[in-house]
């Protein structure tokens, strides 16, 4: 088992733990409604996290007619990695991003928005695909999809736990339930979520970063590609559930306002990247 295959575990079982503790505010059943809330959140992120994500984005099927050089580019790139080429797909947003997703190699999908077809050439955008597929290629789409979905279900339950404390919920203690414990526990609980899918993300993003230069022997066109995605996703906001953010290849809520931005940062700062992408880290 690999270090991050490793920390993947370590890190997912800490999502479905926080889902088991924040349901066990709501009494004695409470834990074992986040433990099945946890595995059917887990389990449908393995099965429909393709399908779920490609709707999110509302992404449609490319055309190869009509955009042939999208798919001869896949085709080199899926068979120099001795992979089945995904499915392709694009999306209408005009901020320039992509992702990848699903479960496995052989039911993968990739997906560009409208706008990264208009910014980058085509060897920056071979670069981006180089590194999409080593999303696939280093299986970090499905624990990417489930760490989103469990830290989606981790914000629900803390949202519950908010309601059930203001109007009297809380378990069935002697002294009407903890209810500085299940307010302490709604706002930190989706706090944890986020900082550990953050971990589990920026590390997946410097491997794939490192795998795709290695994959057309240049880590360059990703470069200049992360620097030019970078500066358009400050100027051209993209409606994207936060917990959705990770899977995108720069973070697409970059120009937007929010609190506690930088602690919740789903990616490693781009300047990071593209340092080591020039360096050639990735070449050693």
């Amino acid at each position: 088992m690999s270090k991050n295959t490793f920390k993947t575990y370590v890190l997912l079982a800490g999502l479905g733990g926080l889902l088991v503790l924040a349901g066990s505010f709501f009494g004695r059943g409470g834990a074992f409604i986040g433990m099945a809330l946890g595995l059917a959140i887990v389990g449908g992120s393995y099965w429909f996290s393709d399908k779920l994500a490609i709707r999110a984005a509302r992404a449609v099927p490319a055309d190869e007619a009509r955009m042939p050089e999208y798919f001869r580019m896949m085709r080199e790139l899926s068979s120099a990695a001795g992979m089945p080429m995904p499915r392709l797909y694009v999306t209408p947003d005009m901020q320039p991003n992509a992702f990848a997703t699903g479960r496995n190699p052989e039911h993968a999908a990739v997906a560009v928005t409208t706008g990264i077809l208009q910014i980058l050439d085509w060897e920056e955008l071979r670069g981006v695909l180089a590194h999409e597929l080593s999303h696939v290629g280093n299986r970090d789409i499905l624990i990417g999809s489930v760490a989103a979905a469990v830290a989606t279900g981790i914000s629900f339950m803390g949202n519950m736990l908010m309601w059930g404390a203001m109007f009297g919920g809380g378990g069935d203690d002697d002294d009407g339930g903890n209810i500085f414990g299940i307010l302490l526990m709604a706002v930190l609980a989706p706090m944890a979520a986020g900082l550990l899918q953050m971990a589990l993300s920026r590390s997946r993003e410097f491997e794939a970063d490192r795998s795709g230069a290695r994959l057309i022997g240049n880590g360059d066109p990703l470069a200049r590609a992360l620097i030019k995605l970078e500066g358009a996703a400050r100027a051209i906001p993209m409606d994207v559930q936060p917990a959705q953010a990770s899977k995108y290849i720069v973070n697409p809520l970059t120009g937007r306002t929010m609190s506690f931005a930088k602690m919740f940062t789903t990616h490693p700062p781009t300047s990071e990247r593209v340092q080591r992408l020039r360096s050639q880290e990735w070449a050693r």
